[in-house]
């Protein structure tokens, strides 16, 4: 049994819309293909002793036990795998229920497919699940618990830590998208334009110079005595002799900590004796230049929480501490508390481990204490001086106690200071009494404060804080999501982008899009390349100029990785036909079908998915939507458009030399094709149906008609707006098209064109592609012979496993089943196939070229026609450019 290929999906796709994180492994069983679980004595028994947690996997049988119960009477390997890598990632505090387990046509080899919550842990638990069912299998020692703590660090890792996650899944919860923009917690929330984004609790409504000041601790203390807000006496000092001159004017005891620290790190409070002070004073150096000296306040330590100025919660913090028993040392207690099942290592667990490193050993001596004295049983010891969660502390939510007039203080300092989130540090004496009479004192103001100690109290109510920043982020109505117009198809699926893009540009909007030849925004080219995968259409999204994402999406990057948004407003499916099957475990016309079909079943509920009425695959595809359907058609007599309006569906048809829309009962004249240039005059029948559908796509997005048919007046077809797509170029005594059919199905579509245009006899210059299936490459022959009176068979540089000469005789045996008598030639490069075809052009030809590097053959073409006027023959010309 090995492992073929794993790979990881972001985003909806072919296995599920609705749950976007899957792993899929490629996995051959080999030998065990012949051996299903009950073959395998003592499997059973094994897995179970191993797993006793599988029993809560249902399975197909539907209840308790049904998953063992399939092992029993014997299921293969790749499912039992599939259900291990599930059960071990929920045993690391994980909880994933997803998977399936299909074969991919190929004897003995399945995809084996389970949901995820972080992407290397998903890995991790499909690779671990191989080897603990191997070791199953062969009787060997497997340590589940080191595999489990292993998931565990690497969850902990990678994962979003708990305040920023609390904000991202209340936006979730309000139907906002998030992007993750790095492995921290940077995070993008919405898309484009309408995004917002946060740095843990540092959003980009926050101001700057209140970060400033929140992070200058003497700054904060001077800003809030200015505005009558009562802190702690004190100084600032950088040198030793400073502090022995602080001491002097302020009274024990005091409190040393770092100018700009945080998470109370390098913070000593309750100071009483001079030796004390200087030993905190290096703890604090250790964290800043700048250290602070200030009286003690006597009280309880509080942190309020302030988001968009209204108070929202208000949390009790203690200090580390172990009650003694009388027996036990302050080691054992320690590790008595460290045991508490909610205790885990940094953000892991709703509280933190008690971590024993200097400062505590420091305190404990200031104590009279060590790690070894036993205290009296109910003596309670303070193992730290910081009351952080991070250091050990715990947490009481104390939000309704506390009095109106700390609250109005609360939100009055957050203003002062200038924070949208402000986490205020309080020692008071009681909280339930008014200002003056509960001795409140802020010891500091805290920009980007941590949400754990008001989501998971130690003790007390729970308070939802993330759900008050999506709310500030986004307060109803407030949209987070732009326009998505996604397009995808065998055929057609560039130009139909570009044309959508286009006619979005007509509102004002600043447009970005993707596509075969590069990524625009605001229509100019920022990448170049094959950007029809996730991560160009993530590039637009997170762009916050973006008004319009309009996304080219093709199915190998849908394959591997799923789509780059959640959900968007219109899915263009422009047609289905054989193309890459045989790729990617995709066999079937179906099976590409259902690729296609994402895109559609991703659009959100009332948004539309626009298919292609005259296209058997892609009208199929309406039925498997909950989305709202409209049809395009190039015949206005289509059965299928009649039953769709009649029953108040929206259409878009090619009738009369029109495009129409129909919507509902009525029909809406958008434009002559005579006045749209793209069309050739109406020659070129392929181009009007993808206007067809790019009508649509901006007709449902309330794009005004005139402004749509303004749109289709001035989008024109040539190598600089469309490259690669009917780029003409005239010369004196011949013409040369460009284009990137490179199927069957294509460059059918192409031919009917072609077969429009005068001239006195038609080369094409063609190839076929490396990785289809024989009978793919030699149906480009056949088609191109019904097209051709002559063709240059020529070859890409990558020919994907092929063997030059067998890419050559599948085209040629292709070629000779339509046309016998065809003249052909081979010139393997591609350039030269350009050389030689002008070099030995016929007066009144017509040549074609088939390829993807557009550019390099658009710029050599260029460069023949600009030297046309001179007096230099043809011959001369290919000479200067080759």
């Amino acid at each position: 049994m090995r492992v073929i290929e794993i790979r990881c999906l972001r985003g909806p796709n072919v296995w599920s819309v609705r749950r976007t994180k899957l792993v899929v492994m490629k996995l051959d069983l080999e030998e065990f293909e012949e051996l299903p679980t009950n073959k395998i004595d003592g499997f059973y028994d094994r897995l179970k002793s191993a797993l006793p947690g599988l029993y809560d996997h249902f399975c197909s049988e539907g209840h308790a036990g049904g998953f063992f119960e399939r092992v029993k009477d014997g299921t293969w390997m790749g499912h039992v795998i599939e259900h291990i890598a599930l059960e071990l990632q929920t045993l690391a505090g994980m909880d994933c229920g997803y998977g399936r387990t299909r074969g991919t046509g190929t004897y003995g080899v399945y995809h084996v497919v389970i949901e995820y919550r972080e992407e290397r842990a998903g890995v991790y638990a499909a690779e671990s699940a191989v080897a603990l069912a191997l070791a199953l299998a062969f009787r060997q020692p497997f340590n589940i618990e080191n595999t489990v703590e292993k998931l565990k660090s690497i969850y902990e890792e990678d994962r979003l830590g708990p305040s920023t996650q609390s904000i991202v899944s209340a936006c979730e919860e309000k139907g906002i998208p998030y992007l993750r923009l790095n492995d921290d917690s940077y995070v993008q929330l919405g898309y484009g334009s309408l995004q917002k984004r946060i740095e843990a609790t540092t959003t980009s409504l926050t101001s700057n110079i209140a970060v400033e000041i929140a992070g200058d601790k003497n700054r904060t203390k001077q800003v809030l005595s200015l505005a009558g807000i009562r802190v702690p006496a004190g100084e600032v000092i950088a040198a030793e002799h400073e502090l022995m001159a602080a001491l002097s004017e302020l009274k024990f005891p005091l409190v040393i900590k770092p100018l700009d620290g945080n998470q109370g790190k390098g913070v000593t409070t309750n100071i009483t004796s001079t030796e004390a002070a200087v030993n905190a004073f290096a703890r604090a150096k250790a964290y800043s230049d700048d250290v602070i000296v200030e009286e003690y306040i006597e009280g309880m330590d509080y942190r309020l929480l302030v988001v968009d100025g209204k108070l929202v919660a208000a949390a009790r913090r203690t200090p580390a501490c172990v009650t003694g028993d009388g027996e036990s040392t302050i080691r054992e207690l320690i590790n008595i508390v460290n045991s508490d099942p909610r205790r885990g290592d940094g953000h892991q667990n709703i509280l933190t481990r008690i971590v024993v490193d200097n400062a505590v050993r420091s305190h404990l001596n200031s104590q009279g204490l060590s790690l070894d004295s036993v205290p009296l049983p109910g003596k309670q010891v303070m193992i730290s001086t910081a009351a952080n969660l991070s250091k050990g502390g715990t947490s009481e939510d104390v939000t309704d106690e506390l009095h109106p007039d700390l609250a109005r203080m609360a939100e009055r300092i957050a203003k002062i200071v200038g924070l949208d989130i402000c986490g205020i540090d309080l020692i008071a004496k009681d909280i339930n009494q008014p200002v003056a009479a509960s001795g409140a004192a802020v010891v500091e103001v805290n920009a980007s404060p941590g949400f754990r100690m008001h989501l998971f109290p130690s003790s007390g109510k729970a308070r939802n804080v993330g759900q008050h920043v999506a709310d500030m982020l986004f307060p109803e109505p407030a949209s987070a999501r732009i326009p998505i117009i996604a397009v995808t198809g065998t055929n057609g699926k560039t130009t139909t982008s570009r044309i959508v893009a286009h006619l979005f540009r007509q509102t004002g909007a600043c447009v970005g899009y993707t596509t075969t030849d590069g990524i625009y925004v605001d229509g100019q080219l920022i990448e170049t390349g094959d950007c029809t995968g996730p991560e160009s259409a993530k590039m637009i999204l997170r762009d916050p100029t973006v008004d319009v994402a309009v996304l080219e999406t093709a199915r190998g990057g849908l394959l591997r990785s799923g789509l780059a948004f959640d959900k968007c407003n219109v899915g263009i499916v422009t047609n289905v036909a054989a193309d890459h099957l045989g790729l990617n475990d995709i066999h079937t016309l179906e099976q590409m079908t259902n690729v296609k079909a994402v895109i559609a079943e991703a659009v959100k509920k009332d948004g539309y998915a626009i298919l292609n009425a005259d296209n058997d695959p892609s009208y199929g595809i309406r039925e498997r939507l909950k989305c709202k359907t409209a049809l395009f058609s190039m015949d206005p007599d289509n059965e299928r458009i009649f039953e769709h309006t009649r029953n108040g569906g929206l259409a878009c048809v090619y009738d009369n030399e029109k495009i129409k829309i129909i919507d509902g009962n009525e029909i809406i004249d958008v434009e002559s094709v005579e006045r749209v240039p793209a069309t050739f005059g109406g020659k070129c029948h392929f181009m009007i149906e993808n206007i067809l559908g790019a009508v649509l796509a901006a007709y449902v997005e309330h794009v005004d008609v005139n402004s749509i048919a303004e749109g289709l007046r001035t989008f024109r077809i040539s190598d600089d707006s469309t490259p690669g797509r009917l780029n003409h170029f005239h010369f004196r005594d011949f013409d040369f098209m460009i284009d990137y059919a490179h199927n069957p199905h294509g460059m059918s579509a192409l031919g009917q064109y072609i077969e429009t245009l005068p001239a006195t006899s038609k080369l094409g210059i063609i190839t076929g592609v490396g990785d289809r299936r024989d009978e793919d490459i030699e149906e480009m022959g056949k088609v191109a012979a019904g097209i051709f009176d002559e063709i240059i068979i020529r070859l890409d540089e990558d020919l994907r496993g092929r063997r030059h000469q067998d890419m050559i005789n599948l085209i040629k045996k292709g070629i000779k089943r339509v046309n016998p008598i065809c003249k052909i030639k081979i010139i393997k490069d591609e350039l030269q196939a350009i050389n030689f075809a002008i070099r030995h052009f016929k007066p009144g030809q017509l040549i074609v070229l088939m390829t993807d590097k557009v550019r390099n053959s658009i710029s050599l073409v260029r460069g023949f026609k600009e030297l046309e006027d001179q007096t230099v023959n043809y011959e001369q010309l290919a000479t200067d450019f080759i």
